[in-house]
């Protein structure tokens, strides 16, 4: 098909520069990009018959960096306090 329809990891690396100029950069267009993402992961990992915990367990582990992430400077001001 057209190489602006393919996914990500269906496009070689030459065809990567033009792959990335053919995507649509706006606020629509990115937030189409993460809601096709996250149809992805769920019907991959969430909805499927004989699902095991590994999608609920990726999707926790992603909350838990992303939020030690955001609190990191916390962390290491509550350390450098303590160590003195």
């Amino acid at each position: 098909g057209p190489l602006s329809e393919r996914p990500l990891l269906e496009v070689r690396l030459g065809e990567l520069h033009t792959w990335i100029s053919t995507c649509h950069f706006s606020a629509q267009g990115l937030l189409g990009a993460a809601q096709k993402a996250w149809n992805s992961y769920y019907a991959k990992y969430i909805n499927v018959r004989r699902g095991g915990p590994a999608g609920i367990s990726m999707l926790l582990a992603g909350y838990c960096l992303l939020s030690y992430s955001w609190n990191y400077q916390h962390f290491s001001k509550i350390s450098c306090l303590g160590s003195h």
